[in-house]
């Protein structure tokens, strides 16, 4: 049997700027590429998922590049990642197994199993830091307890990155890198796994010079397509986060930095609050009698609440993937607010339509809007869907896109009236929580 050093690519797909593959290119042993299309995972998606055509299509784009230039190939699996291992040592003498930590709750759960595993049969398996600049506890109060709360944490963060060696540059050469050579590993499309081809596509990402000189002036207004569509590459590794930092320091500008530092304390929070994905940050407010009225949840997903920005970003959500952050805080306000409805419900539509799904932000931004969650908006906060027009749509050029019936009589009425809807919950909130 063949002896080789098996990487585990998962978020983090590609070659360049990979921690743990480059340390496995430094090992004494051929690097095979692998990666497992995870049953429990894809078990939970719509047949033309487009996240999943996103990371079908970019692991083709890697095993051409590994075919056409260092002979190899990257193995694809579908299967239970620890079947696969007991697979693999049977196939391979495995003389170790690199990949890089991630730190949701079910990738935690699985890599100790795979550890576990692994340690059983004497082969060693090495994690390392990739998708974040810090992790788990290295951004941490003096105590040792974690921040809950934005702005200390990014000051915090700030402080210890100029303090850490700079960042490497991120090219990488992988020429003579020792990989596996075979081109013919085991192959899977779409439909050998029971999945059709999306119509929707992860754009490309934009971090010109000239988006992030503008950022700051320019991301509100949903209109315009000012923000960089960053998501769907960093949650899947298509781009490494150390060169994004190194964007925003060298074009200096600090609210392009602040958003990815939000990304990181979103992670962190999940890290050491793993209940938060189902239950209240602040427990009190799981008291919230939430009314969860179906038809009025129907009414909100399918953008026909009578209230033309809810009802534009959610029409976007539907169509393309994705919804313009300034409108998701809206739109989250108002099922959870107007509507009394439980924010699980929200969180658990957008994980089922987002391609920037993350699973630590989307729990940590729809907590934020329900008033739950760690530094969240105070629960008498509540926006108002008509003068949010007036702040982030003056011309109304966003909702005429995606609601162009708006000003005729073929457009819904308003089903709640803010008014009443406001006091209502504010009744609510105010009962449950005392």
């Amino acid at each position: 049997m063949a002896e080789v050093a098996v990487f585990w690519f998962r978020r983090d797909l590609r070659l360049e700027d990979n921690t743990g593959l480059i340390h496995a290119l430094k090992g004494d042993f051929p690097v095979l590429p692998v990666f497992i299309f995870d049953p429990q995972i894809l078990g939970e998606l719509p047949e033309d998922d487009a996240r999943l055509n996103f990371i079908h299509d970019r692991l083709n784009s890697l095993r051409d590049r590994l075919q056409n230039n260092f002979g190899s190939s990257i193995a694809f699996y579908h299967d239970e990642p620890l079947d696969v291992f007991k697979k693999l040592n049977k196939d391979f003498d495995l003389k170790g197994v690199y990949c890089n930590r991630d730190y949701e709750p079910y990738a935690t759960e699985r890599d100790g199993k795979i550890n576990d595993y692994l340690k059983s049969v004497d082969i060693d398996f090495h994690t390392f830091k990739d998708q974040v600049i810090f992790e788990k506890d290295e951004v941490v109060k003096d105590d040792g307890d974690p921040y809950v709360v934005y702005t200390p944490f990014m000051k915090t963060w700030k402080e210890h990155f100029k303090e850490v060696k700079p960042l490497q540059d991120g090219k990488d050469d992988l020429q003579g890198k020792n990989f596996y050579q075979n081109k013919e590993l085991p192959f899977l499309s779409l439909q050998d796994m029971g999945f059709k081809e999306s119509d929707i596509k992860v754009p490309d990402y934009d971090v010109s010079p000239s988006l992030i000189e503008d950022y700051e002036k320019t991301r509100n207004f949903p209109a315009k397509d000012a923000t960089s569509h960053l998501g769907p590459h960093l949650r899947f590794g298509t781009v490494s986060v150390r060169e994004m930092v190194r964007k925003a320091k060298a074009e200096k500008n600090e609210t392009f930095l602040n958003e990815l530092i939000w990304r990181e304390f979103f992670m962190q929070i999940l890290w050491h609050f793993p209940r938060t994905t189902n239950e209240a940050f602040r427990k009190k407010y799981d008291r919230i009698p939430w009314r969860n009225n179906e038809d009025e949840f129907e009414k909100w997903k399918n953008g026909k609440t009578g209230y033309a920005l809810v009802d534009a970003g959610m029409r976007q959500l539907n169509a393309t993937g994705y919804m313009h952050n300034r409108v998701r805080m809206l739109v989250a306000s108002f099922l959870c607010k107007h509507l009394l409805i439980d924010w699980r419900w929200g969180e658990a539509y957008f994980a089922e339509k987002l391609l920037d799904y993350e699973l630590s932000s989307n729990v940590g931004n729809w907590q934020w809007a329900a008033g739950s969650g760690v530094d969240a908006a105070p629960y008498f906060r509540i926006f108002n869907p008509m003068t949010q027009i007036d702040k982030f749509d003056k011309d109304r050029k966003y909702i005429k896109e995606w609601v162009p019936e708006v000003d005729t009589d073929d457009y819904v009425p308003k089903m709640v009236d803010h008014k009443e809807a406001r006091e209502r919950c504010l009744d609510t909130y105010k009962s449950a929580l005392s």
